[in-house]
C-alpha cells in the first residue's frame, strides 16, 4: 500500500476560516468526510487525519504554522511517514486563476505564495505536486492582502461547494491515476 501525504494551505484560527486564503483547508475538510477519515486531531506541526483510497493510504495535513512556515510542516510529516517527494500534494489558493479554477502542477514557481516559497525553501526544491485553487483577483490597488484574507463573495458561496468537491476528486486522481493522468483529467480551461 502506497503512502500519499496530501496538505491543505491555510492559517488556523477561527478568524482565518472561510476566508479565500484558507481555502487548502476547505478541500482539506472534504478530503477528511470523503476518505470518511477520522476527525483531525492536533499533531506536531499540524492537524491530521488518514484514511484508505483504492489501495493507498492517504494523510491529510492542514500544517497549523500559519502559512508562511508550511514547509516546517510538509517536510516534518514526508520524514516522520517516509513519504517520497512525488507522493504529496500542495493544495493552495491562487490569485492569478479565475474563482475555482483548478490548475495541477508537477513543479514551478512560488508565484508570490508564501506558503509554497517556504516549502519550496525546505525542501529544497520547486519539483513537487501542487493543486492551484483559483481565487481570482478582484481587489483594487493596495488591497491584496485584504482580499486574500477576505472572505468569498455570497456569488462564489453558493458556487463554493461543488468547486472544492472537484478538487478533492482531482487530489484523489493524483492518487489513483498519477499525476499526469490526474493533470489532464482535472486541469481546468
Amino acid at each position: 500500500m502506497s503512502t500519499f501525504l496530501f496538505i491543505g494551505l491555510g492559517n488556523p484560527g477561527a478568524e482565518y476560516a472561510f476566508t479565500r486564503h484558507n481555502v487548502g483547508f476547505m478541500v482539506a475538510d472534504r478530503l477528511q468526510t470523503g476518505l470518511a477519515a477520522p476527525d483531525f486531531k492536533l499533531q506536531r506541526y499540524g492537524l491530521v487525519t488518514e484514511g484508505t483510497w483504492k489501495g493507498h493510504r492517504i494523510i491529510v495535513l492542514k500544517p497549523s504554522t500559519y502559512m508562511n512556515l508550511s514547509g516546517q510542516a510538509v517536510r516534518y510529516w514526508m520524514q516522520q511517514e517516509k513519504v517520497p517527494l512525488e507522493r504529496i500534494l500542495v493544495v493552495t489558493d491562487d490569485l492569478a486563476l479565475p474563482f475555482g479554477k483548478l490548475r495541477m502542477r508537477t513543479k514551478g514557481s512560488a508565484g508570490g505564495h508564501n506558503g509554497l516559497k517556504n516549502i519550496q525553501e525546505l525542501l529544497v526544491t520547486d519539483e513537487y505536486h501542487r493543486l492551484r485553487f483559483g481565487i481570482g483577483e478582484d481587489f483594487g490597488t493596495g488591497k491584496q492582502v485584504d482580499y486574500v484574507l477576505g472572505k468569498f463573495t455570497p456569488l462564489q458561496i453558493t458556487q463554493i461547494s461543488e468547486k472544492i468537491e472537484k478538487a478533492a476528486r482531482a487530489m484523489l486522481d493524483f492518487a489513483f491515476l498519477g499525476a499526469e493522468r490526474a493533470m489532464n483529467a482535472n486541469n481546468t480551461n
